[in-house]
């Protein structure tokens, strides 16, 4: 039998850098037997270097070869679908700490910054042009919140692609992500990871497993960071957290996990920069009664230069503090015979106090009516800031009960999954006002919030904080859910994968308003709060068929079809009486189509995979412009390539890349209607859906050293998405980039190493989003260092 040992000689730990709480194992961990599931997969374990093969080749620390899901029971070589792993030996070689850091290594994912001068914050993304923010998992279980995740406690992350609404439930049109735990194992190691870098940036985190009895063990998680952000001033990422867990049973038929995540953050968000003297920046047309000097300010604004990227438009006292819990327990039994039952039940709290300052309308001082320029000076050139208050919590409270079993059936093998899901979720939303009114009697004053200079902004203004104004709104969802996927063995060579998942929903929502009192003289500021109700729920079903053909032992071939649906208020908890989210609407369908190849090379360590994907979502509402009448038909296409290679080149050489191209049309999705208004104007694609992207990170190592690259490519992505619309202020889309990174390491002993990374080697000034006004935007991150210094025993 071949025995695996794990060389200290021919190979350095690509350290964690500003990573997660990493593990690095005593030299005996290499012949602990693996648990029986794998999703208990040897996080303790994990080897800093490659596993040699006395008798064979090594096996690769970036791929893997099986989801640790249980829904997902074949290999992934025999999975009719895109799926990306991201293992933490690569979150730690790049240095990753947030889940925004870790998706950078798989094409066709971008981030959003938010509405005109509303911003969005926290995990905010689409996936193959569609959505993705509501669909982000823990161990197969929704996390909810609009926050920023850290990765400290991460095993692996897990991204599937397409519609996947038998494996999720709704709201999966594009797909979803799962990130898998750290669990107790049966180890002994003590790993710490200490993060210094530019922007002030300091991290330390630590990873202890603790065996305690023969099949008991305890592991605990923790992370410490207070972090400036390079190439911004005043904006921090301070966070600490702490992940306990206990298992019993391990490597025993039954196996009981008791595991929690406590998070806090208290960040200075970033609203981002004015988009004025970037290429392509539009402004409006002057009105025809226009004056020569407001004429001679717009033809100085359209050329006027770029504001410093280092200017902070909001307060100091700016914040987003968040508190999230999660306590989870799970217990497996394999019965015997390929019979396993599991049961995972979760509470979960997520709380969050954000204010923030939007920045939107360049203008001057004094105004004037006619245009937000009055003169040609720019040093006299002012924008607009709004301060933008969110306080919400939400509650998940779930139960899910699977089994997975193994059998014939008239000589055709099953691998079945199929089981009950049983959740609760809420998002209670505080209101809040800035104008001056009175409401049920109180009075409120404005909230004052003084324009900044464009160019020399004073992040010590005094500005004004939102108040509470009794509007408040809660909404909550009860899903009641039974699934089975099974694959079938038709023969060795092929296999047919049959999925499908029956939901009932059932959405409450519940908004306050501010309204006017009756009887109450217009201009009166005589205010009062309208609640107004709302429900919806049904049953919908899920599905997915697929075909695997195995074209040798290590290559296959296949052909997928699925689908999601997304009813109304699904994604936010939010009803209302007219549009997508109308009680009356029926649930968006989105469509999968996929054909593709899998191969596992030279000796199954390098994984290649192929994809020809075509996505269609049907039933967006479009409201006409002039008769106000909604009509449900609109249609999304989303079509492409995926290309992917990860694993081992050679023993020490190391790689994960991807390639995908996205091509977006809107199917008949107006803003008017033709009898209504022939000047209409015609959506014909998606906003920020790249045709190209990228993404490649490959180290090799030698002796005591280890050198890894890194680059990442998105084309440009428009956010002016009209045919034949009027010239739109602001810019029309975020240009193309290509960004590298490095990262070379020096194990200085057995239980030290060194690790530099430094991201954006050439110092390319990129934005990385824009907002839906095209006024404002995020730039990536300018070169930056980070020196780490992992301990491990």
């Amino acid at each position: 039998m071949s025995r695996y040992i794990k060389s200290r000689k021919h190979a350095v730990a690509p350290l964690a850098a500003l990573a997660a709480s990493l593990t690095f194992p005593l030299a005996h961990a290499a012949e602990t037997p693996a648990p029986a599931d794998a999703s208990t997969a040897s996080a303790a374990a994990a080897p800093y270097l490659p596993q040699v093969k006395v008798e064979g080749t090594a096996q690769s620390d970036y791929k893997t070869d099986k989801s640790a899901s249980s829904k997902l029971t074949q290999p992934l070589l025999e999975t009719p679908k895109t799926i990306s792993v991201i293992k933490k030996e690569v979150l730690r070689e790049q240095g990753a700490v947030s889940l925004i850091d870790a998706l950078q290594n798989t094409p066709g994912i971008t981030m959003q910054l938010g509405e005109n001068g509303n911003t969005s914050a926290g995990d905010t993304f689409q996936m193959r042009g569609f959505s993705a923010s509501t669909s982000t998992f823990v161990d197969g279980i929704r996390d909810l919140g609009a926050v920023t995740r850290d990765v400290f406690n991460i095993e692996q992350i897990e991204v599937v692609k397409g519609p996947s609404g038998a494996d999720t439930g709704r709201g999966a049109s594009a797909g979803y992500i799962n990130l898998i735990s750290k669990l107790p194992q049966i180890e002994n190691s003590i790993d710490g990871v200490i993060t210094v870098g530019d922007a002030s940036r300091k991290r330390a985190s630590i990873d202890v497993n603790q065996k305690v009895m023969d099949n008991t063990a305890v592991r605990l998680n923790a992370v410490w960071q207070d972090n400036g952000v390079p190439g911004r001033d005043v904006v921090e990422r301070k966070t600490h957290a702490i992940a306990p867990g206990i298992a019993f049973g391990l490597n025993t038929p039954t196996r009981f996990f008791l595991y929690s995540q406590h998070v806090r953050q208290n960040n200075v968000p970033d609203g981002g920069i004015p988009a004025v003297g970037w290429a392509g920046f539009t402004v409006a047309n002057p009105p025809a009664n226009a004056t020569p000097e407001v004429i001679a300010g717009l033809n100085a604004l359209k050329t006027a230069a770029k504001v410093d990227s280092d200017n902070y438009y909001g307060s100091r006292n700016d914040r987003e503090k968040v508190k999230a819990d999660m306590v989870t327990a799970k217990l497996e039994m394999d019965i015997g015979n390929g019979l396993t039952v599991r049961n995972t039940a979760r509470y979960g709290r997520t709380h969050m106090d954000r204010i923030i300052t939007g920045i939107i309308g360049i203008t001057n001082v004094p105004p004037n009516a006619q245009s937000p320029i009055v003169t040609a000076d720019p040093s006299t050139w002012q924008i607009a800031r709004s301060r933008q208050r969110v306080n919400q919590t939400n509650e998940i409270l779930a139960n899910q009960t699977s089994v997975n079993a193994s059998f014939a059936t008239a000589g055709i093998k099953h691998d079945l999954s199929t089981g009950v899901e049983l959740m609760y979720e809420s998002q209670d939303s505080v209101g809040y006002g800035t104008t001056k009114q009175t409401i049920n009697g109180v009075g409120y004053d404005a909230i004052n919030n003084p324009a900044a200079n464009l160019y020399r902004p004073n992040a010590n203004d005094v500005l004004g904080t939102p108040y509470a104004n009794g509007a408040d709104s809660e909404g909550s969802t009860i899903t009641q859910a039974i699934y089975a996927l099974d694959t079938l063995t038709v023969t060795d060579a092929l296999k047919l994968t049959l999925g499908v998942r029956t939901e009932h929903y059932k959405i409450k929502t519940t908004t306050g308003s501010v309204v006017l009192a009756p009887g109450a003289a217009t201009g009166s500021n005589i205010n009062t709060i309208s609640t107004s109700r709302l429900n919806a729920g049904k049953w919908i079903t899920s599905w997915n068929l697929g075909a695997v053909y195995k074209l040798a032992d290590n290559g296959t071939v296949y052909a997928a079809v699925a689908n999601s649906l997304t009813p109304p208020g699904s994604a936010n908890f939010s009803l209302s009486t007219s549009g997508q989210a109308n009680t009356a609407a029926d649930a968006q369908e989105t469509k999968n189509v996929e054909l593709g190849t899998k191969w596992d090379l030279l000796s199954k360590r390098l994984s290649l995979t192929a994809a020809l994907y075509r996505s269609e979502n049907d039933g967006q509402v479009s409201v006409d412009a002039l008769t106000n009448v909604a009509t449900q038909g609109g249609k999304t296409r989303v079509q492409g390539i995926e290309l992917a290679a990860v694993g081992q080149l050679t023993n020490f050489w190391q790689v994960t890349a991807g390639v995908q191209t996205m091509d977006t049309k809107q199917i008949n999705q107006r803003a008017a209607s033709t009898a209504t208004n022939p000047n209409q104007t015609v959506t014909d694609g998606v906003r920020w859906s790249p045709k190209w992207s990228a993404t490649l990170w490959t180290s090799y190592q030698w002796n005591d050293w280890t050198g890894a690259v890194g680059a990442r490519h998105t084309s440009e992505q428009k956010r002016v998405v009209t045919v034949a619309a009027a010239p739109s202020t602001g810019l029309p889309e975020l240009p193309a980039y290509t960004v590298m990174d490095l990262m070379g390491a020096y194990r200085v002993n057995k239980n030290v190493s060194l690790q530099l990374n430094v991201t954006n080697v050439f110092d390319k000034k990129y934005m990385s989003s824009l907002n839906n006004g095209g006024g404002r935007l995020v730039l990536g991150a300018p070169r930056a260092a980070t020196l780490s210094a992992n301990i491990g025993f």
